[in-house]
């Protein structure tokens, strides 16, 4: 499995990724499919203010994806400016085969490169595979919103999970 920077012709294919569990999970709270434009426009923010966009490919087939962003819009929030919200997906079919940990632990050395402090999760609380994920690469919870998103008909609990990045490898 190689990690590699994304590139546009990946576009169409990490949109598909986004989404994927749309109708059938409380994962991300929305239910409107994210269009190619509005992925190639969040992209082309990201690349602008050197977020990385990185790709799992294995045998030419994209596997995952995973990004950072601003955390808090830290262009108008400048406190913020060493802290990044993350975002980690694999396909169904790449589960349980290492792809979201190569990526997060390549996401982390990005973020270390650049100089950032912490991370920053937002997960569903009824993803406990993502919750169990995160606290194995060293994240640790660090607050529970009850029903503050709503999808499918239900209330849903976030769940905030946290990282220093520049205070070692993760075990």
């Amino acid at each position: 499995m190689e990690i590699r920077d994304a590139v546009l012709p990946d576009l169409p294919r990490v949109t598909e990724l986004h989404n994927e569990l749309l109708d059938t999970t409380t994962f991300t709270y929305t239910e409107l499919p994210q269009s190619l434009d509005e992925r190639r426009a969040s992209f082309v923010a990201r690349e602008q203010r050197g977020f990385p966009t990185l790709v799992a490919v294995d045998g030419g087939e994209l596997l995952g994806a995973a990004t950072f962003g601003d955390f808090r819009d830290s262009q108008r929030w400048p406190g913020y400016r060493f802290t990044v919200e993350h975002s980690v997906n694999v396909f169904r079919s790449g589960w349980g085969r290492g792809v979201g940990r190569g990526l997060m632990l390549a996401l982390l050395d990005r973020a270390q490169a650049l100089g950032l402090h912490a991370m920053i999760g937002g997960i569903d609380a009824s993803n406990t595979r993502s919750l169990e994920f995160h606290r194995l690469l060293g994240f640790r919870e660090v607050a529970r919103m009850p029903e503050v998103g709503f999808k499918h008909g239900v209330w849903c609990d976030l769940v905030l999970v946290q990282r220093f990045i520049d205070r070692g490898a993760p075990p």
